[in-house]
């Protein structure tokens, strides 16, 4: 079966289930073995710049181009694709399915378009059974449903164990403008033993006022900026600590803001969403959990330091 991926979550998915894709998008980086594949789509925005910049280009790209993205209509012929994976969530995040649908009307493959819009750890299991079926792998994903699970269970059993107190947490996936993380975070953020004030389970991220955060004041902040590794949310660290009242929040007076690796964790809805709860749960509760590694998360201290070259 010839199947195209569109977006880094689903290539996750099809590979774990045991299928290699045709086609990727120009995100899809894990396993590393989907850097060597052709790439389908494309974007009309610089992902390497400044934060603000970027947000600035996305709504340029809406406004110019209609989309974000494109997509290589003649390469997605030539791939001749049987399922092609894409999304609904976020026409931000990836490629959706509008864009999907018109390029497909333009070749001669008539392929299954599944359509993914995770907001929860149910939605990524159910997007995992339904690729599954697509894939006539549905026991294979039933047992990785199962493990994942599992591990959540784990993660939420020692959050509550001896000696872990709920924490109030705030976590933003985007720093100009201020924007706390939404969908599946909350949930992980109350499965991790937090309370998570500023969005519920399901929620969508929205921009937020600078002063929501600073009356929420969490105990712990994380800083996980979507489609950005910890380089580039170090370079954007000025976002964050250059607004009136950063210094007063209790997270930073108590050395509690910490960085993940928003690209490969945090916002992609597949199987390391479940690593991405493993993370929080290290960062929240250091008494209970191993220290994350450090490719993936660390302390402002870290990021600050290294931002100003004395480290």
């Amino acid at each position: 079966m010839n199947v195209v991926t569109l977006l880094p979550a689903a290539t996750e998915i099809v590979y774990a289930l045991g299928v290699e894709p045709v086609g990727v998008s120009h995100e899809c980086d894990y396993p590393p073995a989907a850097q060597d594949l052709p790439v389908v789509e494309y974007s009309h925005v610089d992902a390497s710049a400044s934060s603000d910049d970027i947000d600035q280009q996305v709504h340029e790209a809406q406004s110019e181009h209609g989309s974000v993205y494109g997509i290589d209509v003649d390469l997605l012929d030539d791939l001749d694709p049987d399922l092609v994976v894409t999304q609904g969530m976020c026409d931000v995040c990836a490629v959706d399915e509008v864009l999907v649908e018109e390029a497909i009307d333009a070749i001669d493959a008539t392929p299954e378009v599944l359509t993914t819009d995770p907001h929860s750890l149910s939605d990524i299991y159910d997007d995992i059974q339904r690729i599954g079926a697509a894939l006539g792998k549905q026991a294979d994903a039933a047992d990785f449903v199962d493990s994942l699970r599992s591990r959540v269970a784990a993660v939420e059993e020692r959050s509550r164990g001896d000696g872990c107190e709920q924490q109030h947490l705030a976590v933003l996936d985007w720093t100009d403008p201020v924007m706390v993380a939404g969908h599946w975070v909350p949930e992980l953020a109350h499965r991790a033993n937090c309370e998570y004030g500023m969005a519920a389970p399901g929620d969508r991220s929205i921009p937020r006022e600078w002063d929501d955060l600073l009356r929420y004041d969490p105990d712990v902040l994380v800083v996980a900026p979507c489609g950005f590794d910890l380089d580039q949310t170090r370079r954007n660290l000025g976002d964050l600590t250059e607004r009136e009242g950063w210094e007063n929040l209790t997270a930073v007076q108590e050395g509690n803001v910490w960085a993940i690796d928003g690209d490969q964790y945090m916002n992609r809805p597949g199987p390391r969403a479940v690593d991405s709860l493993e993370i929080l749960a290290s960062v929240v509760h250091p008494e209970a959990f191993e220290r994350p590694p450090e490719s993936a998360a660390q302390p402002l201290s870290t990021l600050y330091e290294r931002r100003f070259g004395t480290v």
